[in-house]
């Protein structure tokens, strides 16, 4: 097996994913900007769905804190079982 091909592999897959973190970092700040500036406009416009809207904020703010959360663990996989890793190594012994 080439140590330069495996070397390559994990180089490229570490690079990814950190592109994959910082773009799921970026969408939770922005999915979060989105969600309360909005909350802020339906305060505005009727005040006394004040506690509804907050409920409804915070909720949807879990969803959107929980999407890193999930790509994180996805990353992670990369990172410590690489599937390219292990197709290269089974392709080179078949």
């Amino acid at each position: 097996m080439d140590a330069t091909l495996l070397a390559s592999i994990y180089a490229s897959t570490a690079v990814a994913v950190g592109i994959i973190l910082a773009a799921a970092g970026l969408g939770s700040a922005l999915g979060w900007g989105l969600i309360c500036s909005k909350y802020l406009e339906g305060i505005a416009r009727q005040p006394e769905l004040r506690p509804q809207l907050m409920g409804q904020m915070l909720f949807t703010g879990g969803l959107m804190e929980a999407f890193p959360m999930i790509v994180l663990g996805m990353a992670m996989w990369f990172v410590f079982a690489n599937p390219f890793a292990g197709a290269l190594q089974s392709a080179i012994a078949g």
